[in-house]
């Protein structure tokens, strides 16, 4: 009860931060995630650009652990899923206070679990934050990032998002662990205490989840 309350007290205080104390939406906000949705990246900081694009690899490193904890859970894990790859942790925060533990895996896994499952799935990711990170940090300009970070909403709040996601993956990871067979006190702190490629760490040398249409079949 004291997690879910926590949960809740997170995304209250999150979300009237984001929308009442972040510094004011900028007039060229619009203009700007049009540019950075359709590629047109030309006269944009690359650190905003890699940060951007980041946001779209975290609700996939998210999917690779949700979509399999809601198999056992009373809420749809789909919906909020979907909705985080929008709206970050503020889609993500109302499923870890809604959820109940589930450190285990009930049925056999689909085409779409099989998918997230993959430790293919989990190298591309990686490579692809890998590459973006690379792109931020090698070409982007700090101050000019700083800049925006004091007076744009969207890149303020875009990158508490981002720490948000980082400081929230725990949350899952101790039943994906289980699930698998995996407990490990130092796996886990390790996975946590680092950013981004931690839990990307993590997808690429887990364990596959237990498929127990396989297990009936070769029994």
């Amino acid at each position: 009860m004291f997690r879910k309350i926590g949960f809740w007290l997170i995304w209250i205080a999150f979300s009237t931060y984001a929308f009442v104390f972040a510094p004011p939406d900028s007039p060229e906000t619009i203009t700007l995630i049009t540019n950075l949705s359709t590629g047109k990246i030309a006269d944009i900081n690359p650190l905003i650009v890699a940060l951007f694009n980041i946001m779209g690899v975290w609700p996939l490193i998210y999917s690779c652990v949700l979509f399999a904890d809601g198999r056992g859970q009373k809420i749809p894990a789909w919906l909020f899923g979907t909705l985080s790859f929008g709206v970050g942790a503020f889609a993500l925060l109302p499923y870890l206070a809604l959820r109940e533990p589930n450190p285990k895996f009930p049925g056999h896994k689909n085409i779409f679990l099989k998918i997230l499952d993959s430790r293919f799935t989990a190298i591309v990711l990686t490579l692809g934050a890998a590459a973006l990170v690379s792109f931020g940090l090698t070409k982007g300009d700090w101050s000019d990032f700083i800049g925006q970070w004091q007076t744009s909403r969207f890149i303020h709040v875009m990158s508490l998002d981002f720490c948000m996601l980082c400081l929230l993956f725990p949350a899952l990871l101790a039943d994906d662990m289980a699930r698998r067979g995996m407990q490990n006190v130092a796996a886990f702190w390790a996975v946590t205490l680092v950013p981004l490629f931690g839990p990307l760490a993590y997808l690429c040398t887990r364990k596959p989840l237990p498929d127990t249409n396989n297990e009936t079949v070769t029994n």
